[in-house]
């Protein structure tokens, strides 16, 4: 059985039937990215987002957040990866796209103190990061969810599109008192292929998460994690108003760690892969839950 925590996530893509029984209506409304498709066809001027390593090499995270730039890993010789399933877009799209920064970039967001310790999102870099994240999909708890395990090129093909994407998923590492302990994908659920499984509305933001460390599960720490990325994309999104996460049915301690966390249940929703509890945090409930 896995560890009583969320250290499991799975990718979404498309499904044959969408589940029932949710609260939501389905008031939808075409995003902004979606209106600007249909716009001008001139190319939308792309701001290159600074970049604060040092060419010389990776730097260790502690010497990288030390400097206020992204981070690599305490301790370990850590590479980084992608996101999961967002494809790199369609040509000539994909500009227009990058140019409303799909996310708000997770790269500024800041450092937050939790009962855990001050935690960190760090987006990937492959080179850096892919040994590390390869090695915990390795572990038989998460590899039975997220089914990556084997060579590293296996975690390298599910990261890669997502790098080489629009900015509609970014994989990050959750970088606790300096140490890299688990690996998130923050992602625009209003523009996955989810969304066609669910009343999703605009700028729905989602999250994949796993807990590397077998010492890390089973103590909480997922709980409070989620709750604390959560809030993250709350107050770094002000366009955001939900929250969602589809983690497998079957990962009772994963979907338990997201009511924990303040997230409801709103459905189940058939996928592809697997059978999923649609989990929702609204930002309208926040203070309730």
């Amino acid at each position: 059985m896995p560890p009583a925590d969320a250290h499991t996530g799975a990718g979404t893509g498309p499904s044959s039937q969408a589940g029932t029984g949710a609260e939501d209506t389905l008031d939808l409304q075409l995003p902004d990215e979606f209106l600007a498709l249909f716009g001008e066809d001139e190319p939308a001027t792309v701001t290159p987002t600074p970049i604060h390593a040092s060419l010389d090499g990776p730097l260790s995270l502690k010497e990288s957040l030390a400097r206020g730039g992204s981070t690599s890993t305490e301790g370990e010789d850590v590479s980084t990866g992608t996101v999961t399933d967002a494809g790199p877009g369609t040509p000539g799209v994909a500009s227009r796209l990058e140019s409303s920064d799909l996310l708000d970039n997770p790269a500024e967001w800041r450092p937050v103190t939790t009962p855990a310790g001050v935690f960190q999102l760090v987006p990937v870099r492959l080179e850096r990061d892919l040994a590390v994240i390869s090695r915990w999909m390795n572990d038989p708890a998460v590899a039975a969810f997220w089914e990556l395990g084997g060579e590293e090129a296996v975690t390298a093909a599910h990261l890669d599109p997502q790098l080489e994407g629009d900015g509609r998923s970014v994989p990050c590492l959750g970088v606790l008192s300096g140490v890299p302990m688990s690996y998130w994908e923050i992602y625009r659920a209003d523009l996955d292929p989810l969304a066609r499984h669910y009343p999703a509305r605009p700028n729905d933001t989602g999250l994949h998460l796993l807990i590397g460390g077998v010492s890390d599960r089973g103590r909480g720490i997922g709980t409070t994690l989620l709750r604390a990325v959560s809030d993250l994309v709350l107050d770094n999104r002000p366009q955001c108003a939900r929250v969602v996460a589809e983690p497998d049915l079957r990962n009772t301690p994963s979907v338990s760690a997201f009511l924990s966390a303040g997230f409801r249940f709103s459905a189940e929703v058939e996928l592809p892969d697997k059978q999923a509890a649609l989990m929702i945090r609204d930002r309208a409930h926040r203070a309730q839950l």
